[in-house]
């Protein structure tokens, strides 16, 4: 078990090193490719994209620490749509769906 660990730490080293570097060197040529001459800004170095790609992560990706928000709103859905009952769950469902678009226009649903 002790040579297992001895071979996986610096593979796994070297695994983040390789993401980093990658992560980093697609970000700054997409960046220098496609933001300078569509929008005038300035190129950036590998160092500025790392820096992009960390805060890109912090904003958008989390730490890892709470899982996907998604998840949490699921779940506390779920618990709601629970304690519904089943013409409260159609009520709520067609709300969403006038509301997103796929219900019935205004003018049918008064014509009704």
């Amino acid at each position: 078990m002790r040579w297992k660990w001895f071979f996986i730490g610096p593979a796994a080293i070297l695994g983040m090193a390789l993401f980093a570097f990658l992560g980093g060197e697609i970000v700054m040529r997409l960046w220098n490719w496609l933001l300078p001459p569509l929008f005038g800004w300035r190129q950036i170095t590998f160092w500025q994209a790392l820096g992009i790609l960390a805060l890109c992560r912090i904003l958008f990706g989390g730490c890892g620490w709470h899982g996907s928000g998604r998840s949490g709103f699921r779940r506390r859905m779920a618990e709601r749509s629970e304690h519904m009952t089943p013409e409260e769950r159609e009520r709520f469902r067609q709300g969403i769906r006038e509301r997103c678009g796929f219900g019935p226009s205004s003018s049918e649903s008064k014509g009704q």
